[in-house]
């Protein structure tokens, strides 16, 4: 082993992921098989520090482990250019669809809000409440008797 080189535990310490992670990873094709020690010892060259960190990264931003794969091939078979002009259009895509989900959070917040202000949760056991809590937990609760 050189000092270029790590092994799992340490890898996935300094990445700051789980040594699952890595597994999984190396499965779905986002981290490359190790080398292998004369031990039988994963090896690991200090640059997947670098790469499970950006994936965490990009996870952390919103985008799959399959888009996060997609990117990382793209930057893999740039073929010598300096950009990848594709990069930007996904990042625009990916901001569009948090912004919406932002949306569609606001939607939901502000309609819990409103119920909460009007009195409906707080009826929510009486027969008489326009929202149907009550019935879905007696039909769940009948579900669950069969």
């Amino acid at each position: 082993m050189t000092a270029a080189e790590l092994r799992s535990g340490q890898l996935a310490d300094a990445a700051g992921v789980n040594l699952q992670t890595l597994r999984y990873y190396e499965r779905r094709g986002l981290l490359a098989a190790p080398q292998r020690s004369p031990g039988g010892h994963r090896l690991y060259p200090a640059e997947s520090v670098t790469l499970l960190r950006v994936i965490k990264t990009a996870q952390r931003l919103g985008f799959t482990l399959n888009e996060v794969a997609d990117l990382l091939d793209t930057g893999r078979h740039r073929h010598g250019s300096r950009t990848d002009t594709g990069l930007p259009a996904r990042v625009r895509e990916k901001l569009v669809e948090v912004e919406q989900k932002l949306a569609d959070l606001t939607v939901i917040r502000d309609t819990l809000r409103t119920a909460i202000s009007a009195g409906l949760v707080a009826c929510a056991g009486s027969s008489c409440c326009p929202l149907p809590f009550a019935e879905l937990a007696e039909g769940n609760d009948r579900l669950g008797q069969r």
